[in-house]
């Protein structure tokens, strides 16, 4: 029983203030005791929601529930993969009331990608903190919106993930909600100077779930922990575990939303944007790998292999921290055609990018190099073949209506420059080739960024470019290579001509699909070919 002299909180009736009285009785100290000990005990008897047609109730929790909190408590990093609806904030919530309640001096963190969500978690984790018996509560020392505190020195905060509020603090448990909805920049720049404080410590926990969003760096955390390629536990929760779902239940959401849509929030793929170059289908296949090297800038998949050949294909930016300068290596020995390494950075300077171009290269047993000279590249590809002589740089002329064609050494022509320009037409060309090379399993891509840029590199009225938010500087690397193949130069070099080995349908099926945006040439731009060398 509650002594005489029992106090709340502001006033609240629900809530025990700090330093309040309480006679306990015997059976209040078992059952203080057994909900310490039996999480899955404690939330079914004492933690209360708000059932849409029930009111304030008991959670009943299912399987998949009571596995998860099972997880929350013996394991330090969990992954939850969920289906739309599946109780997933729910679930966490109960974690994180009952460690608050039974740990002393703990923080606890609640975030996600925007403040408001993280408040309307901890709304309701204060709602069944204010239903439980007070016997069982800790009094009250501080109470708002977006945190409280309880007098055994436990708190909670909640916060978005751009949020400096947790910089600096001493996290024992981190959660983030709906991960794969924070965009991409501020996940990383989370990740990098807030996450590593956090996980430093040999008993801090770290949850992080959502349903899918796209190929970014949620995806990749996934995928790293199937395969543990790292510390994560992994668990997923599709729609067919849900009470209540069934076949007919499934035909019924389909018809009200679309395949895609229930693909994704329900069956829990991961699906690219909408409209990308590469079909949905296909981008959820493809599995990246962990670099050998990972230098940040650098990362090498596979390293030169002596009489192997490789082409080095180039996109130059700025170098203002905006768009990346990239450096793509290709295993073009035999089809398919492997991605081998990646540079990969908004920093460096153009003058610098030509002696980095030729190390990788020369690196890669002396690569062909084929660079975007558009804008700053075009002094970039000039200083790597006349200051640096890097003699395997390609070069193109061009040929009136036939286009540019590319080659390996200057010829007779007039109209011959090195590197390729990016015309309306080479852009076509090369995404039809890119998109049939990795549709047809013709190019490997081993790199975790491509395939997120791949993901987002979308139809915008007639071509294709990144989707808001996205950059696409890496398979603007690729759209060169494609291109590059589909030259006669290439065919006589490698022996490979993809166009040959595609059915006269998939050839139609292709060209109708690209030709709205630049396979007719209308007269005012001349195209490029690789030239023969000398």
């Amino acid at each position: 029983m509650i002594s005489a002299k029992r106090f709340s909180y502001n006033g609240n009736i629900n809530l025990k203030a700090a330093n309040s009285q309480i006679n306990w009785s015997k059976s209040q100290i078992k059952e203080y005791k057994k909900c310490m000990d039996d999480i899955i005990y404690f939330a079914q008897t004492y933690f209360k929601i708000v059932h849409i047609d029930d009111g304030l109730i008991t959670i009943v929790l299912t399987d998949y529930q009571k596995d998860i909190l099972k997880l929350f408590c013996e394991e330090r990093f969990v992954v939850l993969l969920q289906a739309r609806q599946s109780f997933k904030s729910t679930t966490t919530t109960i974690f994180l009331l009952w460690f608050m309640l039974f740990n002393d001096y703990k923080t606890i963190a609640l975030l996600a990608n925007k403040a408001e969500a993280a408040r309307e978690l901890l709304s309701r984790i204060q709602l069944a903190y204010e239903n439980l018996p007070t016997w069982l509560q800790q009094g009250v020392v501080e109470w708002n919106k977006g945190s409280f505190e309880l007098e055994n020195g436990s708190k909670i905060l909640a916060a978005s993930t751009s949020s400096s509020g947790i910089r600096g603090k001493s996290i024992a448990v981190l959660y983030i909600d709906e991960a794969a909805f924070i965009p991409n920049n501020i996940a990383e720049e989370f990740m990098r100077s807030v996450y590593p404080t956090i996980s430093s410590g040999k008993k801090s926990k770290v949850f992080q779930s959502s349903t899918p969003n796209g190929l970014n760096l949620f995806y990749k955390l996934v995928e790293d922990a199937k395969a543990k390629r790292n510390k994560y536990k992994y668990y997923e929760v599709l729609w067919d575990r849900v009470p209540g779902r069934d076949q007919e239940w499934k035909e019924e959401t389909i018809a009200n939303t679309s395949i895609e849509a229930f693909s994704q929030e329900h069956d829990c793929l991961f699906l690219g944007s909408g409209g990308t170059l590469i079909k949905g289908s296909k981008l959820a296949t493809l599995v990246f790998q962990n670099p050998l090297t990972d230098e940040d800038k650098y990362k090498q998949y596979y390293l030169p292999v002596p009489e192997d050949e490789y082409v080095v294909t180039v996109d130059v930016s700025q170098g203002l921290g905006q768009d990346y300068s990239v450096i793509n290596v290709i295993n073009i020995t035999e089809s398919p055609f492997q991605q081998v390494a990646v540079f990969r950075d908004n920093e460096v300077d153009p003058d610098f990018l030509p002696e980095v171009i030729m190390n990788i290269a020369t690196e890669y047993n002396e690569a062909m190099v084929l660079v975007e000279r558009n804008d700053i590249g075009c002094k970039v590809v000039d200083t790597l073949y006349h200051e640096l002589e890097y003699e395997h740089t390609l070069l193109c002329t061009v040929k009136g209506q036939r286009g540019q064609q590319a080659g390996g050494g200057f010829g007779s022509a007039t109209n011959t420059f090195l590197g390729v320009k990016m015309t309306k037409t080479v852009k076509a060309q090369g995404c039809s080739g890119l998109k049939n090379m990795i549709e047809n399993d013709e190019l490997i891509i081993n790199d975790f960024t491509t395939i997120q840029e791949l993901s987002s590199f979308v139809r915008v009225r007639t071509s294709y470019q990144a989707d808001e938010g996205a950059s696409d500087d890496i398979v603007m690397c690729l759209v060169s290579f494609g291109w590059l193949v589909k030259q006669q130069y290439f065919k006589d070099l490698t022996d490979i001509d993809f166009r040959g080995k595609m059915s006269n349908k998939y050839k139609h099926m292709i060209e109708d699909q690209m030709l709205p945006f630049g396979f007719l040439n209308n007269g005012l731009e001349n195209d490029q070919e690789i030239m023969p060398g000398l």
